[in-house]
C-alpha cells in the first residue's frame, strides 16, 4: 500500500540529497542533472529508464542537449510516495 508523504517526511527522506525540489502545488519532486555532452545525457536517460523499469515506477523526463530534469510523483496516489523517494535515491547513484 502506497501512502502520499507529507512535506516533512519528504524533506527528511531526502536529507543529503538537497538538490531535489518538492513542488507542493504539483505534488512532485524534481531534480535537474547536467552533463558534458548530449551522448552523456542520453546515457543517463537510458540507465535511468532501465532502473525505473526494474522498479516499476516511471519518472517524467525533460531532456535537452546537456540536461535532464527528472520529475517523480505517484500519479495513481496523487502525490509523492516512498516509491518516488526510492527512485530519487537510486537516480542519485547514477
Amino acid at each position: 500500500m502506497k501512502k502520499v508523504l507529507l512535506k516533512e517526511e519528504i524533506q527528511k527522506s531526502l536529507t543529503g540529497h538537497e538538490a531535489w525540489v518538492f513542488d507542493e502545488v504539483q505534488g512532485h519532486i524534481s531534480k535537474e542533472f547536467t552533463f558534458k555532452s548530449y551522448l552523456k545525457t542520453i546515457a543517463f536517460v537510458n540507465a535511468l529508464a532501465w532502473i525505473a523499469n526494474k522498479e516499476n515506477h516511471h519518472p517524467d523526463l525533460i531532456v535537452s542537449f546537456n540536461k535532464c530534469k527528472v520529475i517523480l510523483t505517484s500519479h495513481d496516489e496523487g502525490g509523492v510516495t516512498n516509491k518516488d523517494i526510492t527512485l530519487a535515491l537510486l537516480t542519485d547513484l547514477l
